[in-house]
């Protein structure tokens, strides 16, 4: 009988992990805010850099 049981234990975790939701599939609105927020940030920084790479052409080629 033991075994049996142990089975039926077994079964019934296995089935309780499979029912459980991750948190971003819970939350999907939250998680289109941060990948939104990520998209944008990534933007502005590459902005950013894009920018800066610029001015220092600019200004390696005034001294040339």
């Amino acid at each position: 009988m033991a075994a049996i049981h142990a089975l039926v234990t077994r079964d019934f975790v296995t089935g309780q992990l499979v029912k459980r939701k991750s948190w971003p599939a819970k939350n999907v609105g939250v998680m289109v805010v941060f990948v939104i927020v990520g998209i944008v940030g990534i933007g502005l920084i590459t902005l950013w850099v894009y920018k800066y790479v610029q001015k220092r052409k600019a200004a390696k080629q005034q001294f040339l």
